[in-house]
């Protein structure tokens, strides 16, 4: 049976809600400390199409556009400086603030 709504639109949607919102940058983030970039740029990509635009992230950034969306894509390769660039404006725009805790790993 085909889908009537594409994820993408209801991601999009969802985004306006400030809660889901926060938890998906959140998931961005913790993706990337558990080493799966691939995942860690696909929701980022999503929650910048969602919030802000790469157009508006590459003018706070001074970064283009195109070079964001290429470090966003699944070949690209960001270097850590641009990802944490990326999650720091993020965070500083939606007024939230992602801490990192450890904790014991499960045996």
């Amino acid at each position: 049976m085909p889908l009537t709504r594409s994820f993408k639109e209801t991601i999009r949607e969802q985004l306006v809600n400030v809660k889901f919102r926060r938890e998906f940058l959140r998931e961005a983030v913790a993706n990337m400390v558990a080493g799966d970039l691939e995942t860690a740029k696909a929701v980022l990509r999503e929650y910048i199409n969602g919030t802000v635009g790469f157009i508006a992230l590459g003018e706070a950034l001074s970064k283009s556009p195109k070079s964001l969306m290429r470090m966003l894509s699944r070949e690209g390769n960001p270097q850590a400086r641009n990802l944490f660039e990326i999650v720091a404006l993020l965070q500083k725009i939606d007024g939230t603030v992602l801490e990192v805790r450890a904790s014991r790993a499960a045996a």
